[in-house]
């Protein structure tokens, strides 16, 4: 097997599509506010794990280097999307148009909503794809399970304490937003130890087409060597 590989290939963009599709939705999502046993929840709860899951696959298969440029592209797609909404949202509407309300509620995010999202999303994105580094670099092939997990229990953690109180506070009740943040954690990873045997194949099958391994050794973790490949 490569131990590194210098180019992109079509498997790593096209799990970089859907990397930026499910941050975008997420975004989206999270203007809603669902019920979940008797909590509050954001409706991006439903797909931004899977981002986490393709940080999972890319950084086990693809290393660090290639996660970084994942991450980067994730967040620029999301920024261009936040921006074109709220743009569009500014613009007046047209006189037959009677749907600015909705639109708003979706598109028009506040900046300190879309603030805490970058922050967050950044934040907890290179926290997941560090801890899959280092930890690979110890364990080698062996526990990729384990590794996934805490992963994704750091990378979360780090995402919540960011994003919910900057986002959040002042508008959800105070005693509110740890229950928020703690469940919403434990269903994120309680989603990546759900589709965790989807994710083993899916790591090995990559592994096998791709002829690639790849252990960062002796790489800047600096997230901004975008294009250092």
């Amino acid at each position: 097997m490569k131990v590194e590989n210098h180019s992109v290939s079509v498997l790593y963009m096209l799990f970089s599509l859907l990397f930026c599709a499910c941050c975008i939705a997420a975004n989206v999502f999270e203007t809603k506010q669902i019920a979940f046993f008797g909590h509050g929840q954001t409706a991006g709860v439903i797909v931004f794990p899977i981002s986490y899951i393709i940080n999972d696959v890319v950084c086990e298969v693809w290393g660090f280097k290639k996660a970084r440029l994942l991450i980067w592209a994730g967040f620029i797609m999301n920024f261009f999307f936040v921006a074109a909404g709220a743009l569009c949202d500014w613009l007046p509407g047209a006189d037959y148009w009677d749907n600015d309300e909705g639109f708003h509620a979706i598109f028009g995010l506040a900046p300190r909503i879309a603030c805490a999202s970058f922050i967050a999303f950044i934040s907890g994105s290179f926290v997941n794809a560090y801890v899959m580094s280092k930890m690979k670099i110890h364990d080698g092939q062996k526990r990729f399970s384990m590794r996934a997990i805490l992963s994704t229990v750091f990378g979360e953690t780090t995402d919540s304490i960011i994003f919910f109180p900057l986002a959040f506070g002042g508008i959800i009740p105070t005693d509110e937003l740890p229950w928020l943040m703690l469940y919403q954690i434990m269903l994120k990873t309680a989603y990546e130890i759900i589709i965790l045997p989807i994710t083993i194949r899916v790591v090995a099958w990559a592994k096998k087409h791709e002829q690639v391994d790849a252990y960062d050794n002796n790489i800047s973790y600096s997230i901004w060597k975008l294009f250092d490949l």
